[in-house]
Formats: structure tokens, sequence, C-alpha cells
């Protein structure tokens, strides 16, 4: 599962014909355009892998039809099932700029060397994103802005950060 990325939940059948309606992790449905395989996974289960045979976008959510997904029966038992695409079909981004599925589970550190603990996860706010940051002992929210994330290395899965006051 580590070369999938999870895009979705598949929340409710659509219409008699097995389409499906999935609420989106995505900032931007673009991407799922060009898709022309996706992999469904129940809980428990491991995940399948399924041909698009057509995909709209609308806000939040995407409707979509899969090969051998023929009726609502069909669509109803993949509901609640999370959906993956490769992640390699995701674009490369400009120096600086990270996907989320990056930068989660990286070690973070202060400047001079204090270990934090790992990102856990991140939300979207306004203006900036904000990683949070867990320990045994605590959990930081650190703002995704430059004045706090002074560096990021993939290679080495560590993000170096610089606490304001307060954080």
């Amino acid at each position: 599962m580590n070369d999938l990325l999870e895009i979705g939940e598949v929340v409710k059948p659509q219409g008699l014909r097995g389409q499906m309606k999935a609420v989106s992790y995505l900032d931007s449905g673009d991407i799922l355009h060009q898709m022309d395989e996706v992999f469904i996974q129940k809980a428990g289960q491991p995940a399948a892998s399924f041909r698009v045979k057509k995909i709209q976008t609308k806000k939040n959510t995407f409707f979509f039809e899969l090969e051998g997904i023929q009726d609502v029966d069909a669509a109803v038992k993949l509901v609640g099932g999370r959906v993956f695409i490769p992640a390699d079909r995701l674009k490369k981004l400009p120096e600086g700029e990270y996907y989320w599925h990056d930068l989660i589970g990286l070690q973070v550190i202060t400047e001079t060397g204090d270990a934090l603990g790992r990102i856990e996860t991140i939300f979207p706010t306004g203006s900036n994103d904000v990683y949070v940051c867990k320990s045994e002992h605590r959990e930081i929210l650190l703002p995704a802005i430059g004045d706090v994330i002074r560096e990021i290395d993939l290679k080495k899965g560590i993000m170096v950060v610089r606490l304001l006051e307060g954080l």
C-alpha cells in the first residue's frame, strides 16, 4: 500500500447502474480525469483494482463508474471503502512544495536538535496548513509558515522547526 495514495471514501451508490459517490480528499479533482484505474479497500480486506469507466468531479466529491460494478447491489458492497490511486501518477511539485502524504511521518526536531515527535496529520486553514506533531508526552500544532518550518528533508525523514513563543 506504500505506493498507493488514499484520495477518498465511497459514501453511497448513485443511481441503479453501479455508479458511486465518494468524498474526495484532493484539493483538485483534475488528476482523477487522467485515471484509468483505482483501488478500493474495505476494512480488513486487501485493496482491489478496478478499471475506471467514468469519473465526474464536483466540489469535494466525485462520482464514478467502474468495470465490473454494474448495479446498485454491487455498488453498495463498496460503500465505506477507501479509494486509492497509484502515487506515481501525481505530478512533480516545484521545489519547496510537498504532498501531505510525503510529510506525514516525518521526525520533527528543533533547530537546536531537540526531538519533538512526528507529523501525525495535517489540516488546512484559511491561510496555511497546520502540521500536528505528536510525541509520547504532548501534541504541538505547527503552522506551515517559513518562520516555523525551517527545513524539510524527505530523504532523511526530518522536518526542522523553530518554535515561536506559545508553541
